[in-house]
């Protein structure tokens, strides 16, 4: 067995230059003592230098073979390299001291991205001590008889026989009738391989040279290795065992070249206890049971799909299965506990997956796709992907009673299955190749979101990810295709909140080429990328331009700005734009300001890929203006992306007003200028003096662009009642809550709007919010007693004036009227506090909430009432309160302790509002009762994210009424006594500790 040393130079990048073929894994899970023995036979494709570099850490290599000769090897583990470490006592404020770590971080990642087992297959085998040879020999056969044991032949059978269990005594008496086969099928295999170097002969004497010195260099490197409770990439928990797919982890469970640009064709064996099933990648082709143990057997799969090796995963536990019942070749796969809420779950999976295949026209290229889904605090990962296959946390699953977490989980489940067709099956080329498949399978789940969950939805999740990548689109990291961001970020620009805003930017550029080239063309590209005959699969940002140009037909100078500016640079145009009508030439004057989201560069020197100037060229395309006139909407495509900073574009209206005879002032002036009106100071008169109703900039949302537009008061309102866009209303929305000055037209316009049923939900919770903070002693609190009003209509019994019994059969309402409580509580007089009317009316819900009779639960409904009562603000007048609310808070733990609800989504409300009070009213509330009610909900024997959020406010008022050295100090107490779930919590207690430190 080789000793780790010290890595040498010479090992070079992932694999050194050779290519990986073929790779087989054959593991034993041993689930009581947390241990994996077994080995991985890799066919290379080696370099002239005849190096093969691997990644591999956390593991024993008991020995490696390169066709069949032992070898030595150099293993240097990552992670006994500590030549980095900087010296902490140095460390005299926090800058040093973030820099300190940053420093640390930045040295691990680079050691954790360069190859630390080197194997030459060049190497002199005499050059090893007797004494070495005989111990790997005696090592290798050892583990050669415990992998082998079940060599039999195996029984074919389908999955979900497998799986469901399988007739033990049909598998040996299949094991004993083709014992005999073994040797001669062997031969057999002996024999093809004699014949493939026969060919080789035969292709060398034909002159084919080159075709000889490449099967020449090609190597099967067998590396024996056990792991020993590991603690990254494969996790045990009890009696489950999973893999997660994080960045670089693959490598910490099995030897590989952990890398995405190396992909290749997986075989999978893993010997598990009867007792439990192991899921893994590709197609089941069969299951073994052991000849000399019965209570082993093995499951056999088969991955023909190149891919890397961060997405080989597997689970291994007493699960159960769930084939899907709607003929398509899904599995559903759960402990028993959860398997009701399974049922439930994938009832409308479906759909997802079958609107795929429809609009890829191609079926589903990975085989058997299978879900798993296991306790949250067994996952490090809310969703873990791999080939054919993705574990997710048992969280979104739930049962028919619970109405919010329906849409989230549809989503979540399909957007899983989309990055199975953009980011496995067809995988990047090159690392800046990642954001095009993360927009492809986000651009996918908007498909599905539109077909099956509503148009209305689509636009809204769309139209509010827009805004939020305007927002976060600032700096270099959010380029797309950066080679800066993909070699400096180490691949941690694709996770955490920069992958997100990532992510959203992708699906938008390829939406606006969605646009410029027209759905249909677009359709096309995808099924090009997918389509089965497709010689490479996997997909570059040159070869999709190139696509782009010949099937979207999208012209050459435009791909040729259009990318460049998009893809490679960072920032988002910001359009600043203002009105004024002339009622002489019946015309629109538009002044135009652009700008950029991206901050300039400060020194020029300094090149980051990313960064974009004020000054640049703009971007391209043109960008519409929809005018609505009294007669019609009519678009105008004259407002272009690029141009000069500062620019008035002129619009001729159709509509004409009938001519009107009007008295004028004695001073009026010759000069015309009566003539103009002016937006920002003759508002009123706009829908009198014009043919205008209201205007629109890009109302299709063509572009991602950040758009201020400035029209009259009257034409807000106007384009919040009549334009049935959810976009146009929760724009008009958002300008009116923020009008400097409120009139009660802006009130009564949110009210109605709130009160209009076949409006869109989610824009009716704005308006909501709107009246909450336009709610005000000047206009004598109008938008409290509007949203008091519209509740108690739907919800009180007119005759008693108390709440009826919950129904909430209409889901569209029941999220209305679920976020007035939340409304309400934001309503603040001039003093600053909240009003006594809002904190009784919020007191009286949640006194008399009567779930009596109702179908669906009310865990969240319940959840939005305690979280309002966060949000209060309690002056003197609403002191006399707070018991009653404290007593109400107080209840609801302990009946939600005594009957669990869902995911204890109540009692993590009211833990973070008992939190939110005791530091708003310190001076009237006991801080250590308020610590003493929270601290019993850290037991182990809490749900994980109770026990998070009892952990996170409990430092949070630590720190805030004792100090930082005492919040640290609970912090590590803390970090101490949660062992059990393998740091995970640790790390979210640490985030969470740094965020309320820095704030």
């Amino acid at each position: 067995m080789a000793k780790a040393r010290k890595q040498k130079g010479d090992g070079g990048g992932a694999g050194a230059g050779a290519t990986v073929l073929h790779q087989k894994l054959c593991l034993s899970i041993d689930m009581e003592n947390q241990l994996i023995y077994g080995y991985t036979e890799i066919k290379v494709l080696l370099a002239e230098n005849d190096t093969f570099a691997l990644h591999a850490d956390n593991m024993t290599i008991r020995s490696i073979l390169v066709d069949g000769e032992t070898v030595e090897f150099d293993y240097s583990p990552h992670w006994k390299n500590e030549s980095d470490q900087p010296n902490w006592s140095s460390i005299s404020c926090l800058k040093t001291a973030a820099d300190a770590a940053c420093s640390t971080y930045t040295s691990s990642l680079n050691r954790e991205a360069t190859p630390n087992l080197i194997v030459s297959s060049e190497r002199s085998v005499k050059s090893m001590t007797e004494q070495q040879l005989d111990e790997n020999s005696e090592k290798h056969e050892e583990n050669s008889g415990r992998l082998e044991e079940h060599g039999a032949k195996p029984v074919q059978t389908s999955y979900d026989q497998i799986l469901n269990g399988c007739n033990g005594s049909a598998v040996e008496e299949g094991i004993e009738n083709s014992a005999v086969e073994e040797g001669k099928e062997k031969e057999k295999e002996k024999e093809k391989e004699k014949e493939e170097e026969n060919g080789n002969e035969k292709s060398k004497e034909n002159g084919n040279e080159s075709e000889n010195e490449k099967v020449k260099n090609i190597k099967l490197f067998h590396i024996d290795y056990i792991l020993e409770k590991a603690e990254t990439g494969i996790h045990f928990v009890g009696n489950v065992m999973h893999s997660s797919s994080q960045i670089r982890r693959a490598h910490c469970w099995f030897p590989c070249v952990d890398s995405s640009t190396q992909r290749c064709p997986f075989d999978l064996e893993f010997t598990v206890s009867t007792d439990f099933i192991a899921v893994s990648n590709g197609d089941l082709l069969y299951q073994v049971l052991s000849k000399e143990d019965p209570s082993k057997k093995t499951y056999v799969y088969k991955l023909n799909t190149p891919v890397s090796a961060q997405w080989i995963s597997l689970v291994v536990g007493p699960l159960e299965v769930l084939p899907d019942q709607n003929d398509i070749n899904v599995s559903h796969i759960c402990l028993s506990p959860a398997l009701a809420k399974l049922q439930n779950t994938i009832a409308c999976f479906h759909d997802a997956y079958r609107c795929y295949e429809d609009y890829l026209a191609a079926p589903f290229p990975l085989g058997l796709y299978k879900q798993i889904f296991l306790p949250s605090e067994m996952t490090v990962l809310p969703a873990s992907l791999g080939a054919s296959t993705c574990i997710f946390s048992s969280d979104i699953l739930h049962d028919e009673k619970v109405i919010d977490q329906i849409i989230g989980t549809r989503i979540k489940l399909a957007y899983a299955l989309a990055k199975q067709w953009f980011g496995i099956y067809t995988s990047a080329e090159e690392p800046n190749d990642e954001w095009l498949l993360d927009g492809l399978a986000g651009f996918l789940t908007e498909l599905f979101i539109k077909r099956y969950l509503g148009n209305n939805e689509a636009r809204y999740r769309r139209f509010k990810a827009n805004c939020t990548v305007c927002e976060s689109d600032v700096s270099g990291a959010t380029a797309l295709s950066s080679t800066a961001a993909s070699s400096d970020l180490y691949g941690t620009q694709t996770v955490g909140s920069y992958g997100k805003v990532r992510s959203l930017k992708a699906v938008a550029v390829l939406q606006m080429l969605e646009k410029q080239m027209g759905p249909d063309s677009f359709r096309k590209i995808l099924q090009v990328i997918v389509a089965p005959n497709r010689a490479s699969r996997t997909l570059s940002t040159k070869e999709f331009r190139h696509l782009a140009n010949k099937v979207g037909n999208l012209e050459r100078p435009f791909l040729k700005e259009f990318f460049p500016r998009w893809v490679e640079s960072c920032g988002c145009p910001i359009m600043r734009l203002g009105i004024s009508y002339s009622k002489k030439r019946n015309m629109i004057e538009l002044a135009v300001s652009r700008g950029c989201t991206a901050k300039a560069t400060p020194d020029p020197d300094i090149h980051t890929n990313g960064d974009t100037r004020e000054g640049d060229a703009g971007w391209p395309g043109m960008m519409s203006v929809r005018v609505h006139e009294t007669d019609g909407a009519y678009d105008h495509p004259v407002l272009p992306m690029a141009g000069e900073a500062l620019q008035v574009v002129e619009i001729q209206c159709h509509s004409r007003l009938a001519a009107k005879r009007v008295w004028k002032k004695k001073n009026t002036k010759l000069d015309g200028s009566d003539d103009n009106i002016d937006a920002s100071t003759q508002e009123n008169r706009t829908s009198v003096d014009s043919p205008l109703l209201w205007i629109r900039v890009d109302p299709e949302m063509e572009y991602l662009a950040e758009i201020h537009f400035h029209q009259p008061v009257q034409m807000w309102i106007n384009q919040l009642e009549k334009d049935k866009d959810v976009i146009s209303q929760s724009q008009a929305i958002s300008v009116l809550e923020k009008l400097p000055q409120l009139s009660f037209a802006v009130i009564n316009a949110l009210n109605n709007f709130l009160n209009d049923t076949k409006a869109f939900w989610r824009v009716r919770i704005e308006a909501a919010y709107a009246l909450a903070v336009t709610s005000s002693e000047a206009t004598d609190l109008a938008g409290l007693l509007h949203l008091v009003k519209f509740y108690k209509s739907r919800r009180f019994d007119a005759d008693i004036g108390m709440p009826r019994p919950n129904d909430f059969h209409d889901v569209p309402e029941y999220f209305v009227l679920e976020a007035i409580p939340h409304a309400v509580a934001l309503v603040r007089s001039s003093d600053k506090n909240s009003p006594k009317g809002a904190i009784e009316f919020i007191l009286q819900l949640l006194k008399y909430n009567d779930n009596n009779g109702n179908i669906y639960s009310d865990v969240y409904w319940l959840s939005a009432m305690v979280q309002a009562i966060g949000e209060l603000e309690f002056g003197q007048q609403g002191m006399g309160f707070l018991s009653s609310l404290l007593k109400r808070i107080d209840r609801l733990l302990q009946f939600d302790n005594f009957m669990p609800g869902y995911n204890g989504v109540l009692t993590v409300s009211c833990i973070r509002t008992l939190a939110r009070i005791a530091r708003r009213v310190s001076s009237s509330v006991c801080l250590d009762r308020i610590c003493d009610l929270i601290a019993p909900f850290r037991d182990m024997d809490k749900p994980w994210k109770v026990r998070i959020e009892a952990s996170r406010v409990l430092i949070d008022l630590e720190l805030h009424h004792k100090g930082l050295d005492a919040a640290l100090l609970l912090f590590l107490k803390y970090v101490d006594e949660e062992k059990s779930l393998r740091g995970w919590i640790a790390r979210i207690l640490l985030a969470c500790f740094v965020c309320f430190a820095i704030f």
